[in-house]
């Protein structure tokens, strides 16, 4: 009999311009046993995923030659699916919206404690690799209300079939509502990997409210998503996969 070969280890890529924070964040890191890379400029964060199998980014904003928000919007239009977690002394809701819609999967402000950074760590990357595969074509399209949601370009589709493009953080919110229809949805529901802070965190509510306005840009679309006082939210719709 064949051992089961083991899964790989995941890469992690530091990204920091400040030697110090990238080797304090690395020796934090090794204790879980990943792949660890480092980059000091967004020069260096593409060279290395040309050349390397990334799972998870460790990305500061403010770097020597860019900033970090545009550098993830680019990685998303190009389609990487690479996990992200954005570090930042930037601490305002706005921005920390800003970076989620962008396609950041997690925030973090500096200064952090460390042992967080590694709890969120862990979550993407269990969501990651615990993430069904992508469905066949014959299920590309959700109808839900008048929108339809096409699951491989990640955008709606309204009655005239005009697009309306979303953020990779509101088509994950989105995908999870369609998974559970009619079913009001805690905070920490929606967003598992920020289970600890959901209860408390406004970005979760400003997330919903972008998606909100997208959807009732259609007649119909303004009652989709309805506000349970203090449970949640629900997709008040059925969902029909074509």
């Amino acid at each position: 009999m064949l051992d089961s070969i083991p899964a790989r280890p995941a890469t992690v890529l530091v990204v920091d311009d400040d030697a110090d924070i990238r080797d304090l964040i690395i020796g934090q890191l090794h204790q879980e046993n990943y792949r660890l890379l480092a980059a000091a400029s967004l020069a260096d964060l593409r060279r290395t995923l040309k050349e390397e199998a990334v799972d998870l980014i460790v990305l500061d904003l403010n770097l020597p030659d860019g900033d970090g928000l545009m550098l993830c919007r680019e990685l998303r239009a190009e389609g990487t699916e690479v996990q992200i977690i954005m570090v930042t002394a930037r601490g305002s809701a706005i921005d920390r919206v800003l970076g989620l819609e962008l396609g950041a999967d997690d925030y973090l402000t500096k200064p952090f404690e460390p042992r967080e950074l590694l709890v969120r760590i862990r979550n993407l990357l269990r969501r990651g690799r615990n993430e069904p595969a992508a469905r066949p074509a014959a299920a590309r399209f959700t109808r839900f209300g008048p929108w339809r949601l096409d699951l491989q370009q990640r955008r709606l589709v309204a009655p005239d079939d005009s697009l309306v493009m979303l953020s990779s953080a509101e088509f994950r919110l989105l995908s999870r509502f369609i998974e559970e229809p009619n079913v009001v949805l805690s905070r920490e529901t929606l967003v598992p990997e920020r289970r600890a802070t959901a209860a408390f965190d406004r970005s979760i509510d400003l997330q919903v409210s972008r998606l909100r306005q997208k959807l009732a840009t259609v007649p119909g679309g303004d009652e989709l998503i309805l506000t349970v006082r203090g449970e949640g939210y629900v997709l008040a719709s059925a969902v029909e996969q074509l």
